[in-house]
């Protein structure tokens, strides 16, 4: 593509293509009169269990607070935690090594560890396209082999804007490969918000965007263009909104940020005890088997914190980013209000990990940092906290200390596979279908893997043993409809976890769990869902049994292939 669109341009040709497109693939299921709902899958990115005001938060969260009381939440719901695993499990219904996304988007030649959705997986969007529905998505893929230019000025100067390289992944691994019809969103994983590296339109490169371009917004009116076409046609739609929000680097428009600048000044432990309380009044946590965990790096207290103003502008920003993502939400359900689609459409709602502890100012530019915006100002990564984080010229990131906040009552965060790595809120809301209670708290365990077979299950959709000639994983998932419309549904007998030498297996009550590459804890865990009290000591004949019983998963998903 040698002219590049500018965002309000790409927009309008997408609504015009998406109208023009809307032919019943050849393939699909006949409906005389098709009533099977309509599907929106909305995941967060680094979001903690307790960040919606529906799941305990002081951040403004109306729309999907409204969700939330108009539906089902799930008080133990279960990612892998890490974005490209989660992306590759939610996508495939398969556990993420069995999708060949083991780390990251690296191929190491092995097949656990191959980078990208390899060819015997099969997408949600290849499924329910060839079940008639729409297929559609926006957002962050980051489940394809990322290209990386050989030489690190080349890599810089492409990070920055000032220089074009045709393709972020092999064209073939691109999200209009794997089943969409309609893409827009960024193939790599970081981004600058108000500037997105690796941003395109189904498969061209978006070279520029708008002076007062925001990629939360940009996304929310990508998806209601998509739902606007969508629910034109005589056939139910799928569409995957995968948000950015409020992954770092802590970017936010200044009117939101405004809206917490005094918030996070009480401090780490303050915020920290009022969410714990909001969550018992809510109802999504029991005190007594549920005490608050041990915080993060607890040597510092607030009152002592030499840069109390820094560490509570950034978490304002963190606030202000799903602020954002919530307002957007609340366009799309505007958006389907108008169209007459709302009352029967599934929406959910939930997030790939826990929040981050990562520190992105110590990173520094590099891989999917830039060093410089495309004007050539200096970015800022400000590991002396002096730069305050908000505007595009700062990259930042929470660290531990709000991501333990973010996470209340779990312990630890992303990347491990402790509670606050790997428990997320979900929401489930479809007043056609669900015959819940409004409000309903769902106690089960589910994983999101389980979204295929439910997603496949609503859409009397075939999952295929074979697709476009080639032999399909057979799906991990169980289906969550029962527990989304008001029954008692199907469970895990056991869910297990790897990443980077993170594990767990949890069975029968019992979770056996270390951090990265560190020995077993092992916990009650229905009783001891924060993780206090390690009974490896007392109990090593139920170590034995549930390593061994991680040993043989490992083995059966190839994670012991790992180098």
């Amino acid at each position: 593509m040698n002219k590049f669109l500018n965002f309000n341009v790409l927009l309008a040709f997408m609504c015009l293509e998406l109208f023009w497109g809307c032919k019943r693939p050849q393939t699909e299921t006949v409906f005389t009169t098709d009533t099977r709902p309509n599907i929106i899958l909305i995941l967060a990115d680094d979001l903690g269990y307790s960040d919606l005001g529906c799941y305990g938060s002081e951040i403004n969260t109306p729309n999907l607070d409204y969700l939330a009381a108009n539906g089902v939440r799930f008080s133990r719901f279960y990612n892998t935690s890490r974005c490209c695993p989660t992306r590759a499990a939610l996508l495939t219904g398969l556990y993420n090594h069995q999708a060949g996304i083991g780390e990251m988007t690296e191929d190491r030649s092995l097949p656990g560890y191959r980078g990208y959705l390899t060819e015997t997986t099969v997408t949600l969007a290849e499924v329910l396209k060839e079940a008639g529905y729409h297929t559609g998505m926006v957002g962050k893929w980051h489940v394809s082999n990322t290209v990386v230019q050989p030489e690190a000025k080349a890599q810089l100067a492409w990070l920055n804007h000032q220089k074009q390289f045709p393709l972020f992944s092999p064209v073939a691994q691109y999200p209009t490969n794997r089943g969409f019809e309609k893409y827009y969103g960024n193939i790599w994983g970081v981004v600058d918000f108000f500037d997105p590296f690796s941003l395109v339109n189904n498969t061209s490169p978006v070279a520029s965007v708008p002076k007062n371009y925001y990629h939360t917004n940009a996304l929310s009116d990508s998806a209601v263009a998509y739902i606007q076409q969508f629910s034109k046609a005589n056939q139910p739609f799928f569409l995957y909104v995968a948000e950015t929000a409020p992954h770092w680097p802590l970017h936010a428009l200044p009117e939101d940020i405004q809206k917490y600048k005094d918030t996070y000044q009480l401090g780490w432990d303050v915020i920290r005890e009022k969410r714990y309380q909001k969550l018992i009044k809510l109802g999504l946590i029991n005190p007594a088997l549920c005490p608050l965990s041990p915080r993060i790096d607890n040597q510092l207290n607030w009152k002592d914190n030499p840069d109390q103003a820094w560490d509570a502008r950034a978490m304002a920003v963190h606030a202000a980013m799903i602020d954002r993502m919530d307002q957007g939400i609340g366009k799309m359900i505007a958006a389907l209000r108008v169209a007459n689609e709302l009352n029967n459409t599934l929406l959910v709602f939930l997030s790939d990990n826990g929040a981050s502890p990562e520190d992105a100012a110590g990173y520094g530019p590099g891989f999917d940092r830039p060093s410089e915006t495309r004007s050539g100002e200096r970015i800022v990564y400000p590991v002396d906290k002096k730069v305050l984080p908000g505007p595009q010229n700062t990259f930042a990131s929470i660290g531990p200390r709000w991501a333990n906040v973010a996470n209340t009552p779990f312990r630890y965060a992303k990347a491990q596979s402790y509670e606050g790595g790997i428990r997320t809120p979900m929401i489930a809301f479809w007043p056609k279908g669900i015959k819940n209670k409004p409000g309903t708290i769902v106690q089960q365990e589910a994983h999101v893997m389980d979204f295929m077979a439910t997603f496949t299950q609503l859409a009397q959709a075939p999952y295929p043993a074979i697709y476009k000639g080639r032999p399909i994983t057979p799906m991990q998932g169980i289906s969550l409809v029962a527990a989304i419309t008001g029954a008692k549904g199907e469970m895990h007998e056991a869910l297990f976890n790897e990443h980077f030498g993170a594990r767990y297996v949890r069975h029968q009550g019992w979770k056996l769990v270390s951090r990265n590459k560190e020995e077993w804890h092992l916990y009650k865990i229905n009783s001891d869902e924060t993780e206090t009290n390690n009974l490896a000591a007392q109990y090593p004949h139920k170590v034995k049994e549930l390593n061994e019983m991680w040993q043989n998963w490992a083995t059966k998903n190839k994670v012991l292939s790992k180098p």
